[in-house]
């Protein structure tokens, strides 16, 4: 008699665990209730105890896989108790006084009574009918009936009592699970209970539960004097990189106000001569740059790209800056960026900007970014919400550099209203991989460096 270790559900959100370490070896004996595995998940970490006693007999996950809830991880060979069972069936009457209690008159060995009869014993605890069902005809269930049908233990509870068969709902919870929301809103709307007396009676035809699609919406018609124009090429491939960037990545915002004020009047104090020097404008931009440089090195999770279960920290901080055109928007790409000084980055920035606007940029221009820097500013934004820009992890939109009223406090320590330079700077970053606290601590250093102001010009 064999029994089947199963990933358990730690959460009704919960739809996988890692396993990070095993406590018993194949081969070793383990005591019910005894811990076998430690598991690890996005909520909690906790030893998994043996749900029976028995030997170690089959591993099917190495530690640091990570498997769906309710599937087999492992396999327990043989209870002690079962196996004093086998040799004790010679003599009828012998066995009665040693058999443990549970089992006072086993059934002789070479008559099989009805197979009904053998499925009570595994089932102490009480499952829900669709468990049952799920093993009468002997197939095995997929990891979605599971994930469905594997609820929490008050959803499988209420559903035992309305006789309703969750696999039958569709579930608005992780994987498809149905939640206590949903079991209630199923029995509240009539359906629930009209099918418990049938279910009960005839488990092989369960109710029909509605099933809920999104419809998507007709596509409007032109009317009359509307004007129709097909999208470029460029636009259907914004539309869908847009699209993918948000299906792929947890976008969160973060905002910053940052006093430019001594950035100004470093541009101020230097535009002059560096126009002469080196032929290009003296913008914001380059310090903004330089900032962000040195930023991505301290805190290379921003330099970085998603793999599948890999993060790639990568080598080269190479930055893209949106340019807007007026047939769409466009990122060329400034490689290296961190080994070119305020000039070398004004310079690459004007020429690749001037080069976007007249199509005259090269196909490994516009590739191989690893963060972006959009600046909706120019155009008299206060900051946006930018899109990352795929496969890169964050993306910071610089909003309008203007002079605003701020309080400031004297050496003294005392308040007064002062002028400056301000602007708001958005970052939007990848939950997945990049914590909030880490994202307000690169935008926390950029604003540091601004407002020093300490930058060659």
């Amino acid at each position: 008699m064999s029994t089947e270790v199963v990933m358990p559900q730690m959460g009704e959100s919960i739809a996988e665990g890692t396993i990070t370490k095993w406590m018993k070896k194949v081969g070793e004996r383990v005591e019910r209730d005894e811990p076998l595995f430690e598991i690890s998940t996005d909520k909690v970490d906790a030893e998994i105890p043996s749900p029976a006693a028995g030997t170690l007999t089959e591993v099917r996950f190495k530690e640091g896989d990570t498997v769906e809830v309710n599937t087999v991880v492992a396999v327990l060979d043989g209870d002690q108790a079962a196996a004093s069972e086998a040799p004790a069936a010679k003599p009828a009457e012998e066995p009665a006084t040693k058999v443990e209690p549970p089992a006072p008159a086993p059934p002789p060995a070479p008559a099989p009574p009805p197979p009904q009869q053998a499925s009570p014993p595994p089932a102490p605890a009480p499952p829900a009918p669709v468990a049952i069902e799920a093993k009468k005809d002997g197939s095995a269930a997929t990891a979605e009936e599971l994930r469905r049908t594997k609820s929490s233990p008050l959803v499988r509870k209420i559903a035992q009592e309305h006789g309703v068969d969750i696999s039958k709902l569709e579930g608005t919870g992780l994987s498809g699970r149905v939640t206590k929301n949903d079991i209630l809103s199923f029995i509240e709307s009539g359906t629930g209970t009209a099918a418990a007396a049938p279910q009960r009676a005839v488990p092989s035809a369960p109710a029909p539960a509605p099933t809920y699609e999104p419809v998507a919406p007709p596509p409007p018609k032109p009317q009359v004097g509307d004007r129709v124009e097909q999208m470029s090429v460029m636009r259907k491939k914004i539309a869908e990189h847009m699209v993918l960037s948000r299906r792929t990545s947890a976008h969160v915002t973060t905002v910053y106000e940052i006093d430019m004020t001594r950035i100004a009047r470093l541009r101020d104090q230097h535009r002059d001569a560096f126009y002469e020097r080196t032929g290009t404008k003296l913008t914001f931009m380059p310090f903004i740059f330089e900032a962000v440089n040195k930023g991505l090195r301290k805190f290379p999770i921003f330099n970085a790209q998603v793999n599948g279960e890999q993060i790639i920290y990568k080598q080269d901080i190479n930055l893209g800056m949106a340019v807007a055109l007026d047939w769409g928007l466009i990122v060329p790409v400034i490689k290296r960026a961190d080994d070119l000084s305020i000039s070398g980055l004004a310079r690459a920035a004007n020429d690749l900007a001037d080069r976007a606007r007249t199509k005259q940029l090269k196909p490994d221009e516009v590739t191989g970014g690893t963060f972006t820097i959009t600046n909706p500013g120019v155009f008299g934004g206060l900051f946006g919400t930018p899109i990352i820009n795929q496969p890169q992890l964050a993306i910071l939109g610089v909003g309008k550099i203007e002079k605003r009223a701020k309080v400031l406090t004297s050496p003294d320590g005392d308040d007064f209203i002062g002028i400056r330079w301000m602007a708001y700077f958005a970052l939007s970053f990848d939950h997945r991989v990049i914590d909030g606290a880490d994202a307000e601590r690169f935008l926390a250093f950029v604003k540091e460096q601004l407002e020093a102001g300490d930058f060659s010009v």
